[in-house]
């Protein structure tokens, strides 16, 4: 514990809560006992946009529907 305390500069309290899985302790304090635990990244995929089904679905409904070449462009 005191290995833990000491890289994540946590009080005593705050990792006793943590390790209960107490859910009122911040994110940001189990990030720091990741981190310390070599679990570097564990938050990367959450924000991922590329799994965000919904996000993605109204991207591209905001799509235009058809592309239209100005008159008189002269392009083709």
């Amino acid at each position: 514990m005191a290995m833990m305390l000491e890289r994540t500069s946590l009080s005593k309290q705050t990792y006793q809560r943590i390790e209960k899985g107490d859910p009122a302790a911040s994110i940001g304090a189990y990030a720091m006992c990741l981190f310390a635990l070599c679990f570097n990244d564990p938050f990367g995929d959450i924000a991922d946009m590329r799994d965000d089904d919904t996000g993605l679905l109204l991207d591209k409904e905001r799509l235009p529907k058809r592309v239209r070449v100005p008159k008189g462009d002269g392009a083709l």
